[in-house]
């Protein structure tokens, strides 16, 4: 699930990160997202993709 988040960031980072983003072909967007699961793995912090909640919650009994 993707989920919106306002940020602040300053102006010539912001560009650097464009420039990088337009270099290797990304979104904005898909860039920062890649840089912070990058630092998360790096930092021995992975993400792993949780089940929705929707998936998990049991059906009434009796039903298939």
């Amino acid at each position: 699930m993707r989920k919106n988040y306002p940020l602040r960031i300053d102006g010539a980072v912001l560009d650097a990160v464009r420039r990088w983003a337009d270099d290797d072909l990304r979104s904005l967007n898909g860039q920062i997202e890649y840089l912070l699961r990058e630092a998360l793995r790096k930092a021995g912090r992975p993400v792993n993709a949780a089940p929705s909640p929707d998936a998990e919650a049991p059906g009434p009994e009796g039903q298939e």
